[in-house]
């Protein structure tokens, strides 16, 4: 019987039938994973289920073939939080005002430890996918008056929204941790006869990782 090669401690035959040993043991490396930043919150979620759900080697080993083995030193990677940081070059804006018009936020930009958003019968956008942060906790204020938002996050950094809606909405189901070493966004604010709505998509950034190691 010829064995896989050892990813994540599933070195049986692919048609071996896996046990609960072997799915904790998977599990675990899924965990050390994401506390290092290799695994985004989702990722790390979806491919627990797929642990659980395994029946055998075979079911197993892909969820670990992208993952360096426990103890054993990762390939050279850009310095942490590298991804984060100011960019030289990049604008810089320190608020958005939308006053029967709109504004647009979005693309490489460097966001300040806090920035203002206002809108009156208008509105705006505000896109940190591919933000670099000038410090870990950055806050965004945001005063919607018959007028609205929308905040778009990757959803591999912190962010807690803390806004409220009077006879509009406030939107907080974006709130929620990062990965470890990640910047912290809050929203707080106001909506009146308003909305602010906060959403967490994959950043380009992420895109181009996921892409590298082979994801779709």
């Amino acid at each position: 019987m010829t064995n896989l090669p050892e990813h994540a401690g599933t070195p049986g035959a692919p048609e071996m039938r896996a046990g609960d040993a072997d799915r904790e043991r998977v599990a675990h490396v899924l965990r050390e994973a994401a506390g290092e930043g290799r695994l985004t919150l989702a990722e790390l979620d979806e491919r627990l289920d797929a642990v659980y759900a395994a029946k055998t080697y075979a079911d197993l080993e892909p969820l670990t073939r992208d993952l360096p083995a426990p103890g054993t030193a990762a390939p050279p990677a850009t310095a942490a939080g590298a991804d984060w940081r100011p960019m030289e070059g990049a604008p810089s804006w320190k608020s958005g005002i939308g006053v029967m018009s709109g504004f647009r936020r979005s693309g490489v930009w460097n966001v300040p430890r806090k920035f203002s958003a206002f809108a009156f019968w208008g509105g705006g956008k505000i896109d940190l996918r591919d933000a670099r942060f000038a410090e870990d906790r950055v806050t965004i204020r945001a005063l919607a008056i018959m007028g609205g938002f929308e905040i778009i996050v990757p959803d591999d950094i912190t962010v807690h929204v803390k806004g409220l809606g009077i006879m509009g909405g406030f939107d907080q189901r974006a709130s929620g941790p990062g990965v470890p070493g990640s910047p912290t966004v809050v929203v707080k604010g106001l909506a009146f006869w308003g909305g602010v709505g906060v959403r967490r998509r994959k950043s380009s950034r992420q895109k181009k990782r996921q892409k590298e190691l082979g994801g779709e």
